[in-house]
């Protein structure tokens, strides 16, 4: 299926360490919401710590296209999720209300008008150790990454969807590649992933079949089942993030026009 020029390398570490959940993708699941926002400390966290390393880059990049400087992104954006877990904000995660993208970003906007302040204040002030959350992604490659970003001018909001939609095509390659490991088919999706997206595909099939070791009818058949999977699983991703599924062809098709702004 196409997904539009992404300008997204699409490789499965691209988010990171810590890709350990990602045969799920629990980004958004809103069982995972909810174990973030429940009682058991050592669930919740866990639950958060899984949230955070898929939705942390867009969240911070968020913040840094909001005026902040390197620095202050890093502390807001684990300020964010060390709040989420410490008040447990997302009780308020209701999958009737929608896209959760759309209430992660409306929780940011929230914090970043007056709970930054706050919670600083009640570290300062509580007599408390402020709660660590590591980052998934290493603050020097989460900047270099945001200095490789698209200067379009458009506004914050505009440029989450896009970053969002890159998250969730990284999972979608870093769920087929370890299928793919585990099949003992690993050479095959490396040397195909790349004609999954329009913006680099093109790679003769004759030169694929040389390295693999391959017909080119046969690596034919295995780039139409690839892509097959590939658009199975985008979908699947998509509708993790939903409060139903009769609604992933539309945010489907929001999210590939925000990748096509690239």
């Amino acid at each position: 299926m196409g997904t539009g020029g992404t300008g997204t390398t699409g490789s499965a570490g691209a988010t990171g360490r810590g890709t350990e959940h990602a045969g799920s993708f629990l980004t958004t699941r809103w069982s995972v919401v909810r174990d973030a926002a429940g009682d058991d400390p050592a669930r919740a966290r866990d639950a958060l710590a899984v949230l955070c390393e898929t939705s942390w880059y867009p969240l911070y990049a968020y913040v840094r296209r909001r005026g902040y400087g390197p620095d202050d992104a890093l502390d807001c954006t684990q300020a964010f999720f060390a709040r989420l877990l410490e008040k447990r904000d997302l009780g308020g995660a209701d999958p009737g209300r929608g896209r959760f993208r759309a209430y992660l970003l409306g929780a940011l906007k929230h914090f970043l008008a007056g709970e930054r302040r706050r919670e600083r204040a009640e570290k300062r002030g509580g007599g408390r150790a402020p709660l660590s959350l590591d980052p998934p992604l290493d603050p020097a490659d989460a900047e270099s990454r945001y200095g490789l970003e698209p200067a379009h001018g458009e506004t914050p909001e505009r440029a989450f969807e896009r970053d969002w939609a890159r998250a969730l095509i990284e999972r979608t390659f870093d769920v087929l590649g370890r299928d793919y490991a585990r099949a003992g088919k690993a050479s095959v999706f490396e040397a195909l992933r790349g004609e999954l997206l329009p913006a680099d595909a093109g790679r003769p099939r004759a030169a694929i079949a040389a390295e693999l070791g391959m017909e080119e009818g046969a690596v034919k058949v295995a780039l139409h089942r690839l892509r097959r999977r590939f658009g199975e699983q985008l979908r699947r991703e998509i509708g993790e993030t939903l409060p139903d599924r009769s609604g992933v062809d539309e945010e489907l098709g929001r999210l590939l026009a925000a990748l096509g702004r690239d």
